[in-house]
């Protein structure tokens, strides 16, 4: 069942901006974990039965010789970002790791679940960097240690967590962070820092290497970052926006062409970086999310944070028009077509992403990003009048590792006969 709120009638909130260049010097001036925003666009025909055909080069607009056949969807393909960091985690983190270093951080507190492709990600960006990641896991160390959780393991430092003491979050990390930064050490939440680098972001590039350099010439003084469970604040939403903006240059999707663009929701805060960004551009997209670990009620109570958080931090001038409280908003939260407990896989769906892995090169994971994959099959066989489909593929390839441990059952099933 897809929540539908259509861009023309049913908007809670609408970004109202001096000028659009207001937005371009906000993302312009920023140092970013990323080099550039640059991700490959592929497209994925789709038949029934199903079958798939991949196009690595497709050409986009009206130069599509399949544009007047909807049976067909793009992939952003930011499961190619980085060798061991998921495509979503990647532009969350893209606008914070510079901030680390502004701040001379030292070491890094944040958790997570066993498998958590947050912690495996901030723990191999943070090694890149010299920093010191710590890693609280959620619950018992496995006896075999893989995917996320050996990632994490071999770039961090994991401690894990009794699920009684996990429940309580907030006062968890803070407790193990001021056990970190003992009697000379400092104790720095994430939303503090945001919201004071918002008046100085415009610093050049030149007082970044000054602060790199105090960092590292004798300041040996710790400074201990607390992140929360999967880097949902607002400063994630910087790396999703840029990625828009750079989808939206007229030779790749444009800024004319309606769009419907999907991806699977954990917290939710890759798919409210899109609709924001959509609405800051002034683009025809549309955002459709597939719920995976929260209801609706949930997703839309974060979906009101993360914005107000984000109007905030970046003094983004809002009107808000409340249209309908229980049925607006920036994204469609759509509810998967099989629902189930967050994290369990599905008869059949192990098959499913062999499939799609062997005809394509594709490598989907049956808890997301199948979800997704899914739901924009869906889409793109509707009305040929109805606008593109474009899937962002959000990586989860590690995860894979982990869930084969878990359900030897079903990846058991794609043994074949033994010569």
């Amino acid at each position: 069942m897809i929540h539908s709120n259509s861009l023309q009638n049913q908007i809670v909130t609408r970004l109202k901006l001096g000028s659009e260049e207001f937005l371009q010097k906000v993302l312009n001036n920023r140092r970013w974990t990323l080099p550039t925003p640059e991700t490959k666009i592929h497209q994925l025909l789709h038949t029934q039965g199903p079958n798939f055909l991949l196009n690595t080069h497709p050409p986009f607009g009206d130069a599509n010789p399949v544009s007047k056949e909807r049976n067909y969807f793009y992939v952003v393909r930011d499961d190619l970002l980085h060798p061991l960091v998921n495509g979503n985690k990647a532009r969350k983190l893209d606008g914070l790791l510079p901030l680390l270093q502004r701040y001379s951080v030292t070491d890094v507190v944040t958790c997570g679940g066993c498998q958590s492709a947050h912690t495996a990600a901030v723990a191999v960006l943070c090694a890149e960097r010299g920093i010191v990641s710590h890693l609280l896991l959620r619950g018992e160390q496995p006896e075999i240690l893989t995917g996320y959780n050996l990632m994490s393991s071999m770039y961090g430092n994991v401690t894990y967590v009794p699920r009684t003491i996990y429940a309580n979050r907030e006062e968890m990390l803070k407790s193990y962070a001021e056990s970190v930064a003992g009697n000379n050490g400092s104790v720095l939440w994430l939303g503090d820092i945001i919201e004071t680098s918002s008046a100085t972001e415009l610093s050049t590039s030149t007082n970044f290497m000054q602060m790199d350099v105090s960092r590292s010439e004798g300041n040996h003084r710790r400074n201990i970052l607390v992140v929360k469970e999967g880097a949902g604040d607002s400063v994630a939403l910087l790396g999703v926006i840029r990625l828009v903006e750079y989808l939206s240059q007229n030779h790749l999707l444009g800024k004319e062409r309606p769009m419907r663009f999907v991806v699977d929701a954990g917290t939710g805060t890759t798919a409210i970086g899109l609709g924001l960004a959509a609405h800051c551009l002034r683009l025809p997209w549309e955002v459709y999310a597939v719920m995976l670990a929260d209801k609706i009620e949930g997703y839309r109570k974060q979906e009101v944070h993360l914005i107000s958080e984000f109007k905030k931090h970046f003094n983004i001038e809002f009107i808000d028009e409340i249209v309908n409280r229980e049925d607006a908003g920036i994204v469609n939260w759509v509810e998967r077509g099989r629902p189930r407990k967050f994290g369990n896989v599905l008869e059949g769906e192990v098959e499913t992403c062999q499939q799609i892995a062997q005809q394509t090169g594709i490598l989907v994971d049956p808890v997301y990003t199948l979800a997704a994959w899914e739901t924009a099959m869906l889409l793109s066989s509707n009305n040929a009048e109805e606008p593109e489909v474009v899937l962002l593929h959000t990586g989860g390839t590690l995860g894979m590792f982990g869930l084969a441990q878990r359900y030897k059952n079903y990846f058991g099933m794609l043994k074949k006969g033994v010569l």
